[in-house]
């Protein structure tokens, strides 16, 4: 990323992901356990591990689901090689290896490769004859989109394709509960979500001791371009729903415009953002940075507080789930000298 080439194609790469992150990407609502109900089928005895790599005292038996879009889904006894593409929190959080990983140019989510670093990446919007050289033998689709204009059915030819839907995928807590039914660890799920819930009451609730209606905004600078994040989605739903920051002006407004998760946001309007806390997501870092010289950049009411905590294009802060989310209250608990 030294040389003008690659830092023109870290740009692009990073560009693509953004778009991905609009499409794919969740927010955060709470209502964890209002999970789509679906059809359950038992064929025998009842399976109490279904993922690959759990032992179980009863024989696991294959068992028909329906989805949230309505497509009934045979669903192996012990799937084994899974392909869940974005999905991949969800499974880490299950204890679930998958075949492949979800990539941009080759690159995966750096933040869970402590659990993923030897498995194979596959390209994020999934094309068929890559899918089909993993062998899958079960396939969760969560972004919508990759199923559209009859793409479903060449997925389910592939391996039995479940598909979470929109509103589903859209929620981190019932997306996992969704793919803990799936791969019969719903009580792994729901355990995950009740841990969570607990850590981001307790941060709340020091944060709130602590410093008096604390403003905070999330900014990802990549390509010399910044973004900031939508309050209800990913990040901006751990800041202000779950650690209870107050939302500035800036990010209501910006919120509420066209686009996905993250939204583009020029740096003059930056200038009027009031909040007392920037959390900086630098994937220019490598680049040089260049628009963190800029006196407007200098001038914003946190910048110039010394209030900005940056983070590396390889933290969490760009997706969402269980494992994401614990790790961004970690580093918001960290930047403010606060400990659990």
């Amino acid at each position: 990323m030294v040389s003008t080439r690659k830092t023109l194609l870290v740009t692009l790469c990073m560009i693509v992901m953004l778009s991905v992150l609009a499409a794919c990407g969740g927010n955060n609502k709470n209502g964890g356990n209002n999970a789509t109900t679906s059809n359950e089928q038992s064929a025998g005895n009842n399976a109490t591990n279904n993922a690959s790599g759990n032992s179980s005292d009863a024989q696991a038996t294959e068992r028909t689901l329906t989805d949230p879009l309505g497509h009934s889904v045979t669903i192996p006894a012990q799937p084994e090689r899974i392909i869940a593409s974005y999905l991949e929190d969800y499974l880490v959080a299950l204890d679930v290896k998958p075949a492949a990983q979800w990539s941009v140019s080759d690159s995966p989510m750096a933040y869970l490769q402590y659990a993923l670093q030897d498995v194979p990446t596959v390209p994020y919007d999934l094309p068929f004859e890559i899918v089909t050289g993993h062998n899958p033998d079960l396939i969760i689709i969560g972004d919508e989109s990759l199923i559209a204009d009859g793409k479903y059915d060449s997925y389910n030819k592939i391996a039995p394709t479940y598909a979470l839907g929109a509103e589903v995928n859209s929620d981190w807590r019932k997306a996992l509960l969704e793919v803990g039914k799936v791969l019969d660890k719903e009580a792994e799920a729901e355990a995950a979500i009740a841990d969570y819930n607990a850590k981001a009451a307790a941060a709340k609730e020091k944060i709130a001791a602590t410093y008096s209606s604390p403003s905070a905004a999330a900014i990802w600078l990549v390509g010399g371009t910044f973004w900031m994040v939508s309050e209800g989605q990913s990040s901006g739903d751990v800041l202000y729903n779950d650690l209870g920051f107050a939302v500035p002006e800036l990010v209501s407004t910006v919120s509420k415009g066209e686009g996905g998760i993250w939204k583009s946001v020029s740096l003059e309007a930056l200038a009027e953002l009031d909040a007392d806390y920037l959390f900086l997501v630098n994937s220019d870092i490598d680049a040089g940075s260049a628009a963190l010289d800029d006196a407007i950049w200098k001038n914003i009411k946190a910048v110039k507080n010394g209030n900005v905590h940056e983070f590396g294009k390889e933290s969490s802060w760009l997706y969402t789930g269980p494992i994401a989310n614990n790790q961004i209250i970690d580093n918001v608990l960290a930047s403010l000298g606060l400990k659990l």
